[in-house]
């Protein structure tokens, strides 16, 4: 039954989107097709998780929502249904961080979003360390997706205007911490560099706090 639920939901995502944007996603099929993978990328708003959910397809993808999400039935039951991670942020939350490395020993795409919450406007916020901690203890790909667009959908929506989406995709690459203890200051400089490479891939209006990503710093980033 639930393979039925996620096929319907699916389908309605992807007209509804199709109907409601204009989505530029050439850059999609550069997301590897098999194998464990950190998809990392900025949060906007709450549309660019159903265009990602359906836009990876076959592919499937996790990801972690505050566990305040299932205070809300229909959003507890679209998210179990997602196969949604739920954190507790602002603590170190074993348990989700053990659903997310089972989720990658499986193979699978588990997308983060380091900045942490949403940033309504677009532009990039500081990241959170949590990111890095997860990719050290995992050893697999990160792989940067910047999207840019989705933070006019609402005011699109009332005037009855489709909102141009756009999605790019970036090199993947490995973090490396070359034999140093890693510490809580260097975790930080790590997303600080994922950070800057989904920077990268995005116009400099929307790089807020890491518009002086170029050149970017690549201290822990071991490019595949």
């Amino acid at each position: 039954m639930k393979s039925i639920y996620r096929w319907f939901m699916r389908n309605i995502i992807w007209l509804g989107t199709d109907v409601l944007c204009r989505i530029e996603k050439f850059d999609i099929p550069r997301v590897p097709p098999k194998g464990p993978l950190i998809l990392v990328t900025n949060h906007i708003n709450s549309l660019e998780v159903p265009l990602l959910f359906v836009h990876l397809q076959p592919r499937k993808i996790f990801g972690l929502a505050k566990i305040e999400t299932w205070d809300s039935k229909f959003m507890g039951w679209l998210f179990d249904l997602w196969d949604a991670i739920p954190v507790h942020r602002g603590t170190l939350d074993l348990e989700a961080f053990r659903a997310c490395l089972d989720v990658l020993k499986k193979g699978n795409i588990l997308a983060i979003a380091p900045e942490g919450t949403r940033s309504y406007d677009g532009r990039l916020q500081s990241a959170q360390s949590g990111t890095a901690l997860i990719a050290l203890h995992a050893a697999v790909p990160i792989l940067p997706v910047a999207h840019w667009g989705g933070e006019a959908f609402s005011s699109n929506l009332k005037k009855l205007n489709r909102t141009d989406f756009h999605f790019r995709v970036g090199k993947p690459f490995y973090l490396d911490a070359h034999g140093e203890k890693v510490n809580g200051k260097i975790r930080q400089a790590m997303v600080d560099e994922i950070m800057t490479q989904i920077a990268l891939l995005m116009p400099a209006e929307y790089r807020g706090q890491y518009e002086n990503c170029d050149p970017p710093p690549q201290t822990y980033l071991r490019f595949i």
